[in-house]
């Protein structure tokens, strides 16, 4: 005989809670406002001042290193293009998640008119840090971010022409795609997003948000 409808829920609601997901695995549960585990080393930024939203920092290699996210920390990857520069960073962003037992999740934007869609998806999941990767989200980004001030945003081998102080990225000259009708930098190379540099982009990215160094652009030459 089946049991009547409201009895089965009553046991698949049982079911869940002995099977379910972890905390790690269900966004829509409450999560303690995240942290940095350790400090920054000397020369991440000028002792004598605070960089101030759409200055741009230049950081002692390594500086970041001993930076790293409190338990669950909640990332999106916010990706389109497969361009060898946005594999790389793709690549990178994940290594990075995997050895800092980040809770990631991706969404790829499918085409251009999915950019907006698509930024609007990641931030309705309501993650710690939305990470990009593609110089064609830039634009849409510029026209999201600012109506989403509470929403933390790292672009990693790019800038936004003029962020807000939630928008924090991670440059180098051959990369500094900007956006809103400016065409691509002269300075430009494709073969400057290495593994190496990278790797560094998203950590430092990562050190400076959660040391709240946001609204910034961190300068990677030395890498």
């Amino acid at each position: 005989m089946r049991p009547p409808l409201r009895a089965a829920a009553t046991l698949a609601a049982a079911a869940a809670l002995v099977t379910g997901c972890s905390s790690g695995d269900d966004w829509s549960r409450p999560h303690p406002k995240p942290s940095a585990i350790g400090t920054l080393g000397p020369g991440f930024v000028k002792p004598s001042a605070t960089p101030v939203p759409e200055s741009t920092t230049t950081p002692r290699p390594g500086s970041w290193s001993g930076v790293h996210p409190s338990e669950d920390y909640r990332v999106v990857l916010l990706t389109y293009g497969d361009d060898r520069p946005t594999k790389t960073l793709v690549k990178a962003v994940e290594d990075w998640a995997e050895d800092e037992h980040v809770d990631l999740r991706t969404v790829v934007a499918d085409n251009p008119h999915d950019f907006i869609p698509s930024i609007t998806e990641a931030r309705e999941m309501r993650p710690d840090l939305i990470v990009s990767a593609g110089n064609d989200l830039i634009d849409p980004l510029a026209t999201v971010t600012p109506n989403h001030l509470d929403q933390r945003f790292l672009v990693v081998g790019a800038e936004l022409a003029e962020p807000t102080h939630n928008v924090t990225s991670v440059d180098w000259s051959g990369a500094s795609f900007r956006g809103e009708g400016l065409g691509m930098s002269s300075t430009y190379d494709a073969k400057s997003f290495t593994a190496e540099r990278c790797a560094a982009a998203i950590r430092a990215g990562v050190a400076a948000v959660l040391n709240d160094l946001t609204g910034i652009v961190i300068w990677l030459d030395d890498v």
